[in-house]
């Protein structure tokens, strides 16, 4: 019981710890501090500098003590030391915790190379938002799904080289049916498809049906080349799917089958007879 308290605890401080990591990006939580010369040529340029607001550095130092006394409890009552720095949410939690406290250590150094690598450290917060993978930890259904992408590698394997194959060829496409279908010398300039690179981010976005609508054909055999592109999204995103389905249905079953699964009492469990003793008398039930 005093484990799960202790999981709840660590629960909410992952998510305390994921909160403010989004509220120190808000302009109401964030202070100018200063600006830096960048020397730019021709002419150097200038850069504010902004400082996390005190009561949001205050509340991630009590997240990251809170996470590092518990990685450090985890690190001592591990029976094999070298299994547990290979795991990879160990290796997650060890990368969120580091850059803060070398953070914390810098923030008073004067020298250039110590402003250099805090302005690096400060650039690599983003690190902190991988605290989300500890909910893993005590969520059933978040390990079903890692477990699902792993077993689904071959499946997202094949879905990525369907797209890259898609991508090329309705980017080439797209490239030179807007030339094809364009006035001589009045449509040719008013296109977006300048290069068949351009073409590439056209492809993605429509082949996922998603639809920016910042590109688009203007030319009647563009059109045709985009309905193409579409209908062969949907069909090369959907044969995979099924099967990455199934592998989450199957994990999922057996997940839930291992939490109905009754506990084993050690009380009612015989003890193994051993050599040269005589064995032990079967207990007489009470009378009903």
């Amino acid at each position: 019981q005093s484990a799960q308290y202790v999981a709840y605890i660590s629960l909410f401080f992952i998510l305390v710890s994921i909160t403010t990591f989004c509220l120190e990006t808000h302009e109401a939580f964030t202070n100018a501090s200063g600006t830096t010369v960048v020397p730019l040529s021709p002419m150097p340029t200038e850069s504010t500098e902004y400082e996390t607001a005190p009561a949001l550095m205050y509340i991630e130092g009590m997240c990251v003590v809170w996470f590092t006394i518990e990685f450090m409890v985890r690190i001592l009552t591990s029976p094999n030391k070298r299994e547990f720095m290979k795991n990879k949410l160990n290796i997650i939690d060890l990368i969120a915790i580091l850059p803060f406290y070398l953070e914390v250590g810098l923030s008073n150094l004067k020298s250039k190379g110590a402003r250099e690598v805090l302005g690096f450290l400060r650039v690599v917060r983003f690190v902190r938002i991988l605290r989300i993978f500890k909910l893993t930890r005590h969520f059933v259904g978040l390990r079903v799904l890692g477990h699902t992408l792993k077993a689904s590698t071959n499946e997202f394997l094949l879905l990525i080289i369907f797209l890259a194959l898609g991508v090329l060829i309705f980017a080439t496409m797209i490239y030179y049916a807007e030339r094809l279908g364009a006035k001589p010398g009045i449509d040719e300039d008013k296109t977006h498809f300048t290069s068949i690179p351009i073409g590439f981010w056209w492809a993605v976005v429509t082949m996922t049906t998603l639809g920016y609508g910042d590109m688009y054909p203007k030319t009647w055999s563009g059109m045709l080349v985009g309905a193409l592109c579409a209908l062969s999204g949907v069909l090369t995103i959907a044969m995979p799917v099924p099967v990455i389905v199934n592998n989450f249905g199957m994990y999922y079953s057996l997940a839930m089958a291992k939490q109905k699964l009754p506990k084993k009492k050690n009380s009612y469990m015989p003890k193994p007879h051993q050599f040269g003793q005589p064995p032990p008398s079967t207990p007489t039930p009470p009378p009903p």
